[in-house]
């Protein structure tokens, strides 16, 4: 025998022993990750699959031809579901704020597909509209199903329109997306209103009564505080995550974290790459901002989404990590409190996501992140959905006192 290669190969397996061992430690961490998963429910925010569903150029609207069972265009399906230990969800019944002769149309529309989808897979899918339901569901193995309004452009300014919402199974509304309504800001555009005016403080207070939760994803901060001052119940941000890691308007500002443990609210943290890497949001406001003076005379949409592919084309953005995400959320939980952050991945919604988290099969692995970082059972029991569990059962409580004192 080669004493030479012996000692050789001794030594390369002293150097390589480390590697070795952080390999299995990190199998470990992900081993974990699954099985803690499996035992608690693991609710996301905002998933855009209904929107996803509606606009797919091969089918538009054919929730047959978008077969969850089988492989599809986008980042959400059964068998990744399953993979990512999801156990509930908030599908977003999203309609785009634009000028409109009049939204309730889409809505409904929106509504058809998200119940269809859900009707369509009963072994897999189920419906619920209440905190209890999602438990419910979990027993059975089966995702528990809610609806969420992305918008407040959608109740055009009646809030019978905002009741029937509610009775149709919407259990959240995002007050606003990327444009104002009469009575309230986005975040997206310059403030004109300062927050909320009378109206929207009212529809604030009627959302109270009916047990809808109030969602602050895409508002502008003075909307933020504004919702947070006249509310009753707890506040969600559905799908947002840490300015102060990722300055953009969609993250939600240190003021705005620390006034959260009085109200009880949750965010819901994003994994959108933009919103999470000051970076990437430098490069894409960059283009934005090209694409904004290049589209300026242009109306045709396939013409103004041309101009945008080119633009993208030639700039190259950079890659995040799922760090980068554990880094928000863990920011939340040091501002705000470990009881008052959540997941919202928005997949589906967008087409940019960190390394490692770019569809619905991914949640272990930012969950195997954090118990890396030395996160308690407790407390990856409380970000999976525990704590908006408990928004969401103190908002249907709230709902309950105000209807017996009115």
């Amino acid at each position: 025998m080669n004493f030479r290669i012996v000692h050789l190969v001794c030594c390369l397996a002293i150097l390589c022993a480390p590697h070795a061992h952080a390999g299995e430690r990190d199998d470990a961490a992900l081993r974990k990750a699954r099985k803690l998963l499996d035992s608690t429910i693991l609710v996301d925010g905002h998933n855009d699959l209904p929107w996803q569903v509606r606009a797919n150029p091969q089918s538009p609207q054919d929730i047959e031809r978008y077969d969850l069972r089988g492989q599809v265009s986008g980042q959400t399906d059964l068998a990744r579901l399953q993979a990512g230990r999801v156990g509930a969800q908030f599908w977003s019944v999203f309609v785009p704020g634009e000028p409109s002769p009049g939204w309730a149309r889409t809505q409904l529309e929106q509504f058809d597909i998200a119940r269809r989808i859900i009707e369509r897979y009963p072994d897999r899918l189920q419906f619920v509209d209440s905190a209890a339901g999602i438990r419910a569901a979990k027993r059975t193995g089966k995702i528990g199903s809610l609806l969420g309004m992305e918008g407040g452009h959608v109740i055009e300014n009646s809030l019978g329109l905002l009741r029937m919402y509610y009775e149709l199974g919407a259990r959240y509304l995002t007050l606003t997306h990327n444009v104002h309504t009469d009575w309230a800001d986005s975040a997206a555009l310059p403030p004109i209103h300062g927050g909320l005016t009378p109206f929207g403080e009212a529809v604030v207070l009627e959302m109270n009564r009916l047990g809808m939760l109030v969602d602050l994803s895409h508002v502008s901060e003075g909307t933020m505080d504004d919702a947070l001052r006249v509310s009753q119940a707890p506040v969600i941000f559905s799908h947002s995550s840490a300015r102060a890691i990722c300055d953009v308007p969609r993250n939600v500002p240190d003021d705005i974290l620390r006034r959260l443990p009085a109200n009880g609210g949750v965010v819901m943290v994003t994994f959108v790459a933009d919103f999470i890497d000051p970076e990437i949001a430098r490069v894409e406001s960059a283009m934005r901002t090209q694409a904004r003076a290049l589209t300026a005379n242009v109306t045709d949409a396939a013409e103004r989404r041309r101009i945008m592919e080119e633009i993208r084309k030639k700039h190259v953005t950079p890659t995040t990590t799922i760090a980068k995400v554990a880094d928000h959320i863990e920011h939340i939980r040091n501002v705000a409190g470990i009881e008052h952050v959540g997941i919202g991945g928005d997949y589906d919604g967008n087409d940019a996501w960190p390394e490692g988290l770019e569809d619905v099969s991914t949640y272990p692995h930012l969950f195997a992140e954090l118990i890396r970082r030395g996160w308690t059972d407790r407390e990856l029991r409380m970000l999976a959905g525990e704590n908006v569990l408990r928004a969401f059962e103190q908002a249907e409580k709230v709902a309950k006192q105000i209807r017996k004192r009115n």
